[in-house]
């Protein structure tokens, strides 16, 4: 039995002790909630654990509901990057920033998923909190979105800048951007555009809602994951999530 199931068990014996027929009906008296408090706290002193656990399923009611309240933001915004299958039943949101490390690894994740999985959805957030030059990448980033409804060349883009080596700015990701064959002059003009900021506000709004504080982070299904869990702890949580156990 769990500390939580033993602290209920235990309040549900407090209260059956001091019920009575007039208890239920009118509450308990002073005398008896002072009574019941006692036993809490004293659960508590004895059971220190059990504070952590309450925390932890607080956090996770409140993800819950701050998925559930951002769900249509959050799957299908005009300001996101969409890949894999459109209809999937199944979606993967990661926010990500290019000078994460570990972001790289987490691309490779991505793709892996993408070829095995043809129900899987994975729509792309840019989140830059590793300083300017992140902010740089993010932003051209967004202008190669403004470009691209398909996704294929942001993808391509996504991968020479995520892939390569040395710090992400925007001199590195204008570079990302020719080579994946992006209309530069567009570029430029869409760089300046109120949609970049208005997208990047949106991710981070959304990280915030969901608790994320770095990268690579994931939203899928009820689920939060933070950081790079790998390809299969990735997997599993999208079982969880079409089927409700890691492997359907």
């Amino acid at each position: 039995m769990t500390s939580l199931f033993r602290f209920l068990a235990a309040l549900g014996v407090a209260a059956a002790i001091f019920a009575s027929p007039q208890a239920s009906a009118q509450g308990f008296n002073p005398q008896q909630r002072g009574e019941i408090e006692t036993i809490i706290r004293e659960y508590f002193i004895k059971h220190p654990e059990m504070i952590e656990e309450l925390q932890a399923l607080a956090a996770s009611e409140k993800i819950k509901r701050a998925i559930s309240e951002n769900k249509e933001i959050l799957l299908n915004s005009p300001r996101q990057v969409t890949l894999g299958n459109p209809q999937g039943d199944v979606t993967m949101v990661e926010f990500f920033d290019y000078n994460c490390g570990y972001c790289k690894r987490a691309m490779a994740d991505m793709t892996e998923l993408m070829k095995s999985d043809p129900k899987l959805k994975v729509v792309l957030k840019e989140f830059p909190v590793l300083g300017p030059g992140s902010v740089e990448a993010a932003q051209v980033a967004v202008a190669v979105r403004m470009q691209d409804a398909s996704g294929k060349k942001y993808l391509d883009f996504h991968q020479k800048l995520l892939g390569g080596k040395g710090q992400a700015d925007k001199a590195r990701a204008m570079a990302a951007a020719k080579e994946a064959g992006l209309d530069m002059g567009r570029l430029e003009k869409d760089l300046a555009s109120p949609e970049v900021r208005a997208t990047l506000e949106e991710n981070f709004k959304l990280a915030e809602a969901m608790g994320m504080n770095g990268t690579p982070s994931y939203v899928i299904g009820k689920q939060v994951v933070i950081g790079a869990v790998g390809v299969d702890g990735l997997r599993e949580k999208i079982g969880v999530a079409r089927c409700g156990k890691a492997t359907c």
